[in-house]
This record gives structure tokens, sequence and C-alpha cells, in this order.
């Protein structure tokens, strides 16, 4: 069995410390915690767990925070957390399988990672990461935001979810850093240019994120997926803008990259649909369909291949007075969304338009 040593940087997480530590305590056989200048009791809570505890001179690069926790290491493979990240109770059992079982020649293990849940419980967007590396390869973390970990060699996807689940944040801090690098002269790279236009986005700039997107996708140096994922932020950007025209434009730019995605196909229904033009809407919705779900390594919403078509199909063929195909669209909506208030009203609505034709044919 493979040893794990958890590496994390921390700042003033005293609310959410205790319950990352205590979900992974009993899976990885080392913990290492880089404290970048916390003020509050987050030391007191990490020393329940461990005494290795050493402080770091926050210079608002995330990288060399990372890469300094890496060097504290000792253990074969590394798993990096961040404080709001945890294991649930079938996860951690997958993760205990998972040492059990793991070749020591995998050189990266990714795992899902799941951002955000509705109200039943499903997940609404997730996306791989690689958390689990071995320690000998000297994988190094790159970007002084956003950064993220190169990996290379023998590679694995497992069954593992981190669930990131946070209380608060510093929502202004990234794009400090930005704002920072552009004033000294720093050159953004193509994936800086990226997630600083996201940044922008997040604090409601359109119009400077648009520009930044369109910078970003005009390099042609833009890895794959963010590209496509760029040209849904801005349609986004756009649509905030109302320029319904370069909206549009922006969704079928990303066809210039890979056959059309469910995100795509469901914004031009919508597109469609608001021009009642329902026929066309229909198409694009059942294409999202038919493309079900890719486990891509960027981030993913499930609604699009689920009930959120199912339901907008729902819509349209009321429009059209077919009424049978518009409430089995409806269940199958519902059995992702038992409570939406939507759904429920839907099934109410076409149970009433039965029993009236039942009653009339009496």
């Amino acid at each position: 069995m493979v040893t794990i040593s958890l590496c994390m940087i921390v700042k003033n997480e005293e609310d959410v410390i205790e319950r990352c530590l205590a979900s992974v305590r009993d899976v990885v056989d080392e913990i290492n915690i880089v404290d970048t200048g916390s003020t509050d009791r987050t030391k007191e809570i990490v020393k329940m767990y461990t005494d290795r505890i050493w402080d770091f001179e926050w210079i608002d690069d995330f990288a060399r925070a990372r890469n300094f926790s890496f060097q504290q290491a000792t253990k074969e493979y590394i798993l990096w957390l961040d404080a709001d990240d945890l294991l649930t109770p079938e996860d951690r059992d997958k993760f205990k399988a998972l040492k059990q079982s793991l070749d020591s020649t995998i050189d990266a293990v990714s795992m899902n990672y799941y951002l955000g849940f509705d109200q039943d419980g499903n997940v609404t967007s997730h996306l791989r990461r690689y958390r689990l590396v071995k320690k000998e390869n000297n994988f190094q973390w790159i970007g002084a935001v956003h950064e993220y970990l190169a990996v290379s060699g023998n590679l694995f996807d497992s069954e593992v979810a981190i669930t990131h689940s946070p209380l608060s944040h510093d929502s202004d801090r990234n794009l400090r850093i930005y704002r920072k690098m552009i004033e000294s002269g720093s050159p953004l790279s193509p994936r800086d240019t990226f997630y600083y236009a996201n940044e922008l986005m997040d604090h409601s700039q359109f119009e400077e994120a648009a520009h930044y997107y369109e910078k970003f996708l005009d390099s042609k140096l833009g890895w794959i997926e963010d590209n496509i994922g760029a040209c849904f932020k801005l349609a986004d950007c756009y649509h905030k803008l109302e320029n319904k025209e370069m909206e549009l434009n922006a969704t079928l730019r990303s066809f210039i990259y890979d056959v059309p995605r469910p995100e795509a196909c469901c914004r031009l229904g919508y597109s469609f649909m608001e021009q009642f033009k329902n026929l066309e809407a229909i198409y694009w919705y059942k294409q999202a369909l038919a493309a079900g779900n890719k486990d891509y390594i960027s981030l993913q919403n499930p609604a699009f291949t689920t009930w959120l078509p199912h339901l907008q199909l729902c819509v349209l063929y009321d429009r059209l007075q077919q009424y049978d195909v518009a409430y089995e669209h409806n269940e199958s909506a519902r059995k992702y969304r038992p409570n939406d208030e939507r759904i429920i009203h839907n099934k109410q609505y076409f149970e009433g338009i039965f029993q009236k034709q039942n009653d009339e044919n009496l």
C-alpha cells in the first residue's frame, strides 16, 4: 500500500479547516500545513491534527506557496486540498480502496471536483483535477493565481470525488493579484488572460471581460477546453450587454473547436425558443440530450444533458399542443429535480388537461 502526504496552504480558515482535516485524517499518513499569515484560530485548530506546520510569507503567488508545501512531504505520494474541500464518507471509502490498490507506477491520479449542488443534492457543476501525485517526480505548480499542477507520465482517472464546500472567500483577491501583475508590466499568459476575464465577469465588468475573452481567443494559444469555455463566457457577457447578435456569434464560435457541446445546443435552443421558432428549438434541445455526459476534464454542468433540455422540450411541445409528449419530457425532468416547483406545476397542469379531455369524451 502506498503512503500519502497531505499538503495544504491556508490562511484564516478557522471556519472550515477542522471539517477538512477530520474528513481526510484517516486516509493520509502525514499532514503538512503551510500557513500564509493567519490571524485567527487556524493554527490552533491545525495543531489538533498535526505538528507539521510551516509559515510562508505571502507574496501574491499561489504557485510558490504550493510548491513550498510540496517540499515538506516525506511520503510516496502527495495529496493536495484547499481548506474548504472535504471528503464525504462515501468518497473516503473510495479513497481508502484507491490507496490499497494504487499501482506505484502511476504518476498522477485525477479526481472529480464537485463545485455546486442543487436543492436535491445533485451535482450541478464539476470538473477533474490531478489531486494525488508521486513525490519523486517533483511536479511543479505554475501560475501566481489560478495556478495549475503540471503533471505527466502514467496518469489514472479515479472514481474519488472531492467536495468543495466554501462558507466565504475573499472575492476580490484574485482580481487584485492580476491587476498588480498588469500594473507591474508583467505580461499575462493566454491562461492568465482567460482567468482574468473570468474575474472581471464575476465582478460584473462585462465590457472589459468581453475584451479579454476576445483577446484570449484571438491568441489561438489556449487549451481547447478553455477556448470553448471562453466562447460561452463571452456569450454571457454579450447577453448582459444586451447584444443578441454577438451572443449568438460567440456560441457558434465554440463549434470551431469541437462538435457542438450540450451547453451550446441548449443556448441555441433557447435562442430559437425566444423567437418562437419551436421546431428549431426542439431540434437543438434534442441534440443536447443526444450528446449525453462525457467525462471532460473541464468544468461541466450536468443540467445541459438532463433536466434542463427536458423541461424546455416540455414547454415547446406544450406550445405545439402535443400534450402527451410535453408531459413525458416533464416527467423525465422530474426524475432529476423532483422538488422543482416549475416541474410540479407542469405535472398538475397537464393532468388537468388530461382530466378535461377524459371528461369531454365521456
